[in-house]
């Protein structure tokens, strides 16, 4: 089957799930997905499953990345920071909504392997750090948004709590092996924060520090 076929097949799919916003199915649509799987994963690109990267972690399902996107409810000029860089496709897929995306990737390999593939694919409203996550890019912050692709332990990390923008928004797994939430996180324009869990997730754990080698 071509990938164009299996595309639209996603997208019929993601619409019977509940994605709804045009903005998000279109970005979903844009974005070559086959280019962020290993080559010999290539014909899987477009099932609505996650599937395995280097080191040791994982490109979210599809409807996931839908979903999380959705949730954002992101403008057009919002700058937004992404924790777990990873294969890329979330950066991609958010930088075809908004003004700007900041992605922070502990892993070197998955960061140059993404930033090589930004440039390819002319994605020059993503900025890529080769960093801790957990610390967030308080250089750069405030954040209208943050969304982390990695599960937190126990709590959501203060020191990105502490880089939303008032009015913002982040999204965060929380969790361990036994179960995960994506946790939507406000804070509000009283600076008071608020959270709620959306939705059961399984991802890899969100680790602070630095790989060996790196």
């Amino acid at each position: 089957m071509p990938d164009i076929d299996r595309k639209i097949r996603l997208l019929m799919q993601l619409r019977r799930e509940g994605i709804t916003d045009t903005a998000v199915l279109r970005a979903i649509e844009t974005v070559p997905r086959e280019r962020f799987v290993p080559e010999a994963l290539r014909t899987q690109a477009y099932d609505n499953l996650p599937l395995p990267i280097k080191q040791g972690q994982t490109i979210s399902q599809p409807y996931v990345v839908a979903f999380m996107t959705e949730k954002l409810a992101l403008k057009e000029r919002m700058k937004v920071l992404e924790i777990g860089t990873g294969s890329g496709y979330q950066a991609a897929v958010l930088a075809q909504i908004c003004r700007r995306v900041y992605t922070i990737e502990r892993h070197r390999g998955l960061y140059l392997d993404s930033r090589k593939m930004f440039d390819e694919l002319g994605l020059h409203s993503i900025v890529t750090l080769h960093g801790d996550g957990m610390k967030g890019w308080p250089q750069q912050a405030p954040f209208d948004r943050i969304i982390v692709t990695a599960a937190a332990f126990g709590q959501v990390p203060d020191a990105l709590t502490e880089q939303l923008a008032p009015g913002g928004l982040m999204l965060i797994p929380v969790g361990d092996s036994s179960g995960q939430q994506i946790v939507r996180v406000t804070r509000h324009e009283d600076g008071t924060i608020g959270k709620e869990n959306i939705l059961p997730v399984r991802f890899v754990p969100l680790v602070s520090g630095m790989p060996s080698g790196s």
